[in-house]
């Protein structure tokens, strides 16, 4: 138990966050697409995501909070080091949360600044997240070196989310919107392609870890078709955004479903190059974790929570499937 306790709250905390990232990728995604599109198309898009969005945050709540009760050590020094764009995200979700009700509760004449808002807080959110994720995979060094990956991956995630909020748009939407919205699939893929690309090549050099981990062998054979399935992926996702008939035909899922899978890949190359430490370089998850009875104590109230939220989850989406409705606050 004493081992593999902190291997399942890991796994457990590593689902939680691709799961968020999955979902609240497209909302966010979708959030930061809203200046292109006109006030009616903006009420569809908001609407689109309506049923979902909020709900969709609870898996970041549950990853950290796994963090918390399972990890303390690496929870303090990882929220200490990313403090600011800890706080930062948290403006930016919040300033969503309130745009949301007021761009249409503070009457017309607000409506524009408060869509203006709810682009600000999906865009501030993306970036910090970024941040987040490229400071922990430096293994929070605070040099040039780690500023920039940073920086790389900052500017890469919220490209990976424009990608989703198109993907999702052409799932829910219709017509001129579903038009606009491969337009914009268009754009933001060779973003996505290339930040992926260029966090792949910069990854091992940032790491001497993660290289010696991918590059050694056999483990070089092993892993080689994340990167292989990655690229077919990215292939698909090319060749469907050229054919808007296939589109139109009902098939606008695919963008989505390959752009889940290429979050799936990276994870699971993440996943691979950090275990078994938590924080790289610095403490395994043996080292950071809490004690075998607080973690068996809690081990319950996770095998409750995470079902529920799976269940949920799957309930809403059931619910509210298909093309979205009219944007209503009644």
């Amino acid at each position: 138990m004493e081992f593999w306790l902190p291997v399942i709250y890991m796994a457990a905390m590593g689902f939680a966050l691709l799961v968020y990232v999955i979902l609240d990728g497209y909302d966010l995604g979708v959030g930061m697409l809203l200046p292109w599109a006109d006030e009616e198309e903006k009420d569809t898009m908001i609407a689109s995501i309506g049923p979902f969005w909020d709900a969709n945050e609870t898996w970041i709540v549950l990853g950290v909070g796994i963090l918390l009760i399972a990890f303390p050590m690496a929870h303090g020094i990882v929220l200490t080091h990313l403090y600011i764009p800890v706080t930062l995200m948290l403006i930016g979700l919040t300033l969503r949360g309130v745009a949301f009700d007021l761009r249409v509760k503070a009457g017309d004449h607000r409506k524009t600044l408060w869509n203006r808002a709810f682009f600000a807080g999906s865009l501030l959110a993306s970036l910090s997240q970024g941040w987040m994720l490229g400071a922990y995979v430096t293994g929070l060094q605070s040099n040039l070196t780690g500023y920039l990956f940073a920086a790389l991956i900052a500017l890469a995630l919220p490209a990976l989310y424009f990608v989703l909020g198109a993907g999702w748009l052409l799932m829910k939407t219709e017509g001129q919107l579903q038009q606009k919205a491969i337009g914009w699939a268009r754009i933001a893929i060779f973003p996505m392609g290339a930040g992926l690309l260029l966090i792949s090549i910069a990854t091992p050099l940032v790491s001497q870890t993660i290289a010696e981990k991918w590059f050694a062998w056999p483990n070089l054979l092993m892993m080689a078709p994340i990167p292989i399935l990655t690229a077919c992926c990215f292939g698909i996702m090319l060749w469907l955004v050229n054919r808007k008939a296939r589109i139109e035909r009902g098939q606008g899922w695919v963008l989505y479903v390959t752009t889940v899978a290429i979050c799936l890949l990276v994870s699971l190359g993440l996943g691979y190059s950090l275990y078994p430490d938590i924080i790289i370089g610095q403490m395994t998850i043996w080292e950071a974790s809490a004690s075998v009875k607080s973690l068996l104590f809690t081990l319950f109230g996770v095998a409750l929570t995470l079902p529920a939220i799976i269940t949920y989850t799957i309930v809403i989406y059931r619910i509210f499937h298909g093309k979205a409705a009219d944007l209503s606050y009644d």
